[in-house]
């Protein structure tokens, strides 16, 4: 660790310099780094934006569905587990130069476990010989209050299904106000359970600007800085549908948001750092995860960035307009429930025709198991995919009818472990009873894991207190202030209209017009398209109807999802969402993409056909 310190030290020395040298002595504007996107980032962003970000706050954000599942279990075993060693790892060779430059860090790595998470940072700060106030939020987590929610009758908020007996996790999106008492009792570093990712930024604005609980326009603007904010490189050119002109991947610059107090902002990074600052990657950003730009619902504020503007500039990508209004009286409840076991089979296949190999094989292999089932008296899987890696099936019907090499992605899912073990035993026999051609199973014979299901419900605000408590003893309750809209309410509005346009002889494919990223919302997934010139919009509209999106994926969406489209023009964009299409969503999904990584690359595909030049449409 301390090889890596002064090796960063090094690389970011020349702007170290010029970081201490402007130090802010006011508050015109903030600005806030953030060093994690997920459990599992790159800890070398925290010596980039420490040596050369000249920041004020250090935001660092870890909590997914799948983390806090994870996370439960962890703890099971070892009551001192449960947070995100990697917030430790990654501040700890640096705790030193955190205090010299005063900078203060927001963070949710506690995840359900917060009071561990400070005890081992006191810890490793005691070592060091610095002292820091350190803050924990806790009161998110509800699995103490399960019995009393089984029986007031909870529904799912989506399917209306009943409240599920095997949960495992349950905890509140909580907002920026627990954050903000924390900052505001003098804590230099606030550690939370689960709370919204936006939040870690928001908070720290709320804190400098002295921002009031009604003005919802700046927390908007706040809101959408710490969304930019929180997938981390993401923002300054990971995921990014031009990856082809994105400069050093080895060395992506983490973003910086450099925030003013009416909420607008500079979205910028590190000097000397890798990555791409754009309206294409900050915009894609923008629309990552959202359903609805109009009515973004946020613990804190419903924000609109429907019409967000954004420039390029010298320094970065200048960012305003987000727009915002009263937020609801209720939390959701993010929980985790036990549903079966499944399985994931890996087997890599080379020759002629490896796409029917791989089918071939599945379907033998599925057979013989379920005569076992009957044998031995257990039911059929409840669920099944089978998909040929390198055949281009996630593109359905289009999809490559021949392929000389692929993958065989053979996944299931049963509510009985052993049924599982008996399948696993059944992959083997393929390897001197199957088609010519298979070389690997990739990591053995394949091991049940827990299904775990994703359940959200709303609950009342006034009934989840949070508890703010530093480690000389000073506790202090937040309660979520009731607020009154004082702004118009900015309904959806979507419009699917086909319009008449001049034609051409000309075929695009939608990359060729626009930008695109995808993501998942449980089990729905939103697709953002931006087009590259405003003239295109009209095109990209008349093409892009939610029946043809819903014809495009029909492969994959299920149980007759809708697709919503949503104007955005703003950033002349729209946005997509598709119900019912990741089988499940991230934490149960059996599917290759089961986060929806790739639909907007799917969707990148589509031909626009009978087209004008594109030069000749930008000049009209």
């Amino acid at each position: 660790m301390i090889t890596s310190r002064l090796l960063h030290r090094k690389c970011y020395q020349t702007t170290a310099a010029i970081s201490q040298q402007k130090r802010w002595q006011h508050k015109e504007s903030v600005r806030i780094g953030c060093s994690s996107g997920f459990w599992g980032d790159t800890p070398t962003a925290v010596p980039q934006l420490l040596y050369g970000g000249n920041i004020q706050y250090l935001m660092s954000d870890y909590l997914s569905e799948v983390t806090m599942s994870l996370l439960v279990a962890a703890r099971s075993k070892n009551p001192q587990l449960g947070f995100t060693p990697d917030f430790l790892e990654s501040i700890a060779p640096h705790l030193k130069e955190i205090k010299r430059q005063g900078i203060r860090i927001v963070t949710n790595g506690g995840g359900i476990n917060p009071k561990a998470c400070v005890e081992m940072l006191q810890s490793l700060a005691k070592k060091q010989g610095v002292e820091f106030s350190i803050a924990t939020v806790t009161g998110d987590d509800l699995m103490p209050h399960r019995e009393a929610l089984i029986s007031e009758g909870v529904k799912e908020m989506f399917s209306g299904k009943d409240f599920p007996a095997t949960v495992n996790s349950m905890n509140a999106y909580y907002g920026a106000g627990p954050v903000v008492t924390a900052l505001n009792m003098g804590a230099d570093i606030v550690v939370t359970g689960r709370c919204t990712d936006s939040a870690l930024a928001l908070a720290p604005l709320i804190h400098e600007f002295g921002w009031k609980e009604d003005q919802f326009d700046q927390l908007a603007g706040g809101s959408l800085a710490g969304h930019l904010l929180e997938c981390g490189a993401q923002c300054t050119g990971g995921n990014y549908t031009d990856w082809h002109k994105v400069p050093h991947f080895d060395n992506l610059g983490f973003p910086i948001a450099e925030v003013r107090k009416d909420g607008s902002m500079l979205i910028t990074k590190a000097p000397n750092t890798g990555g791409l600052l754009t309206v294409g990657t900050v915009g894609e950003q923008m629309l990552y995860e959202v359903g609805d730009p109009r009515s973004y619902v946020l613990p804190d504020v419903i924000a609109d960035f429907s019409n967000v503007q954004m420039k390029e500039t010298s320094d970065g990508v200048e960012v305003s307009g987000a727009r915002g209004r009263a937020p609801t009286t209720t939390y959701k409840i993010s929980a985790t429930y036990l549903d079966g076991y499944k399985a994931t089979c890996v087997v890599n296949f080379c020759g002629g025709d490896t796409a029917a190999k791989g089918k071939l094989m599945a379907e033998a292999i599925l057979k013989r198991t379920r005569r076992i089932f009957t044998k031995v008296g257990l039911a059929d899987f409840d669920n099944v995919h089978i998909q040929m890696l390198g055949a281009e099936q996630s593109f359905g019907e289009t999809h490559a009818k021949y392929t000389r090499e692929s993958v065989l992605w053979f996944a299931v899912q049963h509510k009985d472990k052993k049924a599982l073990q008996i399948w696993a035993k059944e992959i083997a026999a393929c390897g001197t009873g199957g088609t010519p051609g298979i070389t690997a199973v990739v990591g053995g014979r394949p091991k049940p894991s827990p299904c775990l299901k994703l359940f959200s419900f709303l609950y009342p605000k006034s009934k989840m207190d949070a508890t703010v408590q530093l480690q000389d003893g000073r506790t202090e309750t937040y309660k979520a202030a009731e607020v009154e809209n004082k702004s118009n309410d900015t309904s959806a509005q979507v419009s699917d209209n086909v319009t008449t346009l001049a034609t051409g002889h000309n075929t695009y494919r939608l990359e060729d017009l626009a930008y695109m990223r995808s993501g998942d919302k449980g089990d729905s997934c939103n697709i953002g398209v931006i087009a590259r010139h405003p003239a295109y919009l009209p095109y990209i509209k008349n093409v892009l109807t939610e029946q043809a999106v819903k014809e495009h994926f029909s492969h994959l969406i299920q149980n007759d999802g809708k697709v919503h489209r949503y104007d955005v023009p703003g950033i002349h964009g729209l946005n997509f969402v598709l119900e019912s299409s990741l089988g499940g969503g991230g934490i149960a999904s059996i599917r290759p993409d089961p986060l929806g990584k790739a639909y907007g690359q799917i969707l990148g595909e589509i031909e626009l056909k009978n087209m004008p030049h594109k030069d000749d449409i930008t000049k009209s």
